[in-house]
């Protein structure tokens, strides 16, 4: 019994020491630096190659080709990164895990900035191809014309934003639905946002302010920018949802205590 009891206090020391790699044992560069870091290089790369995917992007393949770049491309940086910061690379969306409590504020600020300085990296680095500038405008490859679009694209932004940002909270921050799977659902929710987009021939889902204003930026086209801002800032409201409906005990704000 007293070897039993000896083996059991020592699994227990065993179980309370924290993990090597785990938030404790990270230093200063770790928690904050590296993940800011990689949040920039991370937005940076899909900013560049969701540009080069619309430039390069021919009348026949429509939708199709920059819906899968820019799904397949999330996906890829999103599982690089994922264990390091994240991988938002997206301010809405960093916005949305910080209001369910899956990011802090000294974090949430310097990712938005590097979010920000990888949009114009990404775009500058696109710019490159002598196609951009008379092709690469807006956000993703159709540009607005007119203000009687600009309701079906606002629609559009907010509608497919909300439903990104319920897969991201309810994959990546939720316990009870987390899964490691969220690299492909948010890349496949990408492409299906691109391909079934609300406002066919108006103006395509962008759905990050972040990979809209690279392109505006290095054109100086900011026509209608505003609703690729106003759109998924709206749009990650979706938080909603997971505080309010579908979220475990720990993120739910409403309906804590047992109904019986």
């Amino acid at each position: 019994m007293t070897t039993e009891k000896l083996e059991l206090d020592n699994m227990e020391t065993l179980m309370d020491k924290p993990k090597k790699g785990s938030a404790r044992d990270l230093n200063k560069y770790e928690r904050i630096v590296q993940p800011s870091i990689a949040e920039l290089v991370g937005t940076a790369f899909f900013v560049f190659i969701g540009c080069v995917s619309v430039i390069e992007n021919v009348e026949t393949a429509g939708r199709l080709q920059p819906a899968l770049v820019h799904g397949l491309a999330a996906a890829v940086l999103i599982a690089c990164v994922v264990e390091i910061s994240g991988s938002h690379f997206n301010p809405p969306f960093t916005m949305a895990i910080y209001l369910c409590g899956g990011i802090k504020l000294f974090l949430a600020v310097p990712y938005v900035s590097c979010q920000l300085i990888g949009r114009v990296l990404g775009a500058a680095m696109a710019k490159v191809s002598p196609q951009y500038l008379s092709r690469a405008h807006g956000a993703a490859f159709t540009v607005l014309h007119s203000d009687e679009q600009v309701l079906q694209a606002l629609y559009g932004e907010i509608a497919m934003t909300w439903l990104i940002t319920m897969v991201v909270l309810l994959g990546a921050v939720n316990a009870k639905s987390k899964t490691p799977l969220v690299p492909f659902l948010v890349g496949s929710t990408i492409i299906i946002n691109h391909i079934l987009t609300c406002v066919p021939d108006v103006s395509s889902t962008c759905l990050n302010p972040a990979r809209a204003m690279g392109p505006a930026l290095m054109t100086g086209h900011w026509t209608y920018h505003w609703v690729y801002w106003v759109g998924p800032i709206v749009g990650s409201l979706g938080v909603l949802c997971s505080r309010t409906l579908l979220g475990d005990q720990k993120m739910r704000i409403l309906w804590k205590k047992r109904i019986i």
